[in-house]
């Protein structure tokens, strides 16, 4: 006698169709994972709703009359091998310093100082420290015309470095470094300076440097270089590469 044997899990109601079946089995999102993108999307919309509303704050300049009363001044040493130069170019420091940047100036013949001194024609806080920059820079011996930059341009910097912190030299090893850096007739010094867009000033032992920080870093990585030792022709390729890394990111 043959016996039909049920199979677990196989039979099916008689009296349910087969579209039914269909419709019972369909997968249903859960309330949880709607409440989460609806959480999400408002989320969103705050943030943006944040960034449009947080917008770049505009402070108009604070003029000199407003400073609290009382002028701010700022004192910066001459020293004595630059008397003379600063006396020869005094009108060219003298007139952006009052004419642009609205403020006073003075040489202090008893201290030896130059003072530089807000007063009520002043527009601008920060012009007080361009100032100071700008006489700073031509006391470390660069040009006029370079260290007006500084005033002119927000993103110039000074930095300023001894050959001995690179490496501990003396005598006849540290002659031959301030070479390697000034090269013959100051060729490589000129190099440097086109290439990284810089200036470069050699006062005995301390390298003085003007320009932007990327420039400021590529320049004084080369120099570096100089200084331990590497041949200036490698020393060339290098900083051109670097140079032409950096004008390809812009």
């Amino acid at each position: 006698m043959e016996m039909d044997i049920p199979v677990k899990g196989a039979a099916v109601s008689p009296g349910i169709d087969s579209q039914n079946a269909n419709e019972e089995f369909k997968s249903v999102r859960s309330k949880k994972s709607n409440s989460k993108r609806k959480r999400k999307l408002e989320d969103g919309q705050m943030e943006t709703e944040v960034h449009a509303a947080a917008k770049r704050p505009e402070f108009p300049p604070i003029s000199g009359d407003k400073l609290d009363g009382t002028d701010d001044m700022r004192k910066i040493a001459v020293p004595s091998h630059r008397y003379t130069p600063l006396k020869e170019n005094w009108m060219k420091i003298y007139t952006p310093i009052v004419e642009h940047l609205q403020l006073q100036i003075r040489f202090n013949l008893k201290t030896r100082n130059v003072e530089i001194k807000t007063c009520k024609e002043t527009q601008d806080i920060s012009s007080l420290t361009k100032a100071t920059d700008f006489v700073k820079a031509f006391l470390l011996g660069f040009q006029v015309e370079d260290a007006l930059a500084l005033i002119r341009l927000d993103d110039l910097f000074l930095e300023t470095f001894d050959v001995t912190d690179v490496k501990p030299l003396k005598g006849d090893h540290l002659s031959r470094a301030i070479g390697r850096i000034a090269g013959k007739g100051g060729k490589t010094k000129f190099t440097i300076e086109n290439v990284t867009r810089t200036r470069i000033v050699l006062a005995d032992a301390k390298v003085h440097l003007l320009g932007s920080f990327q420039n400021i870093k590529m320049a004084r990585t080369a120099i570096c270089n100089l200084i331990l030792g590497s041949p200036p022709s490698k020393v060339y390729g290098n900083i051109r590469a670097v140079a032409s890394r950096a004008a390809e990111r812009f």
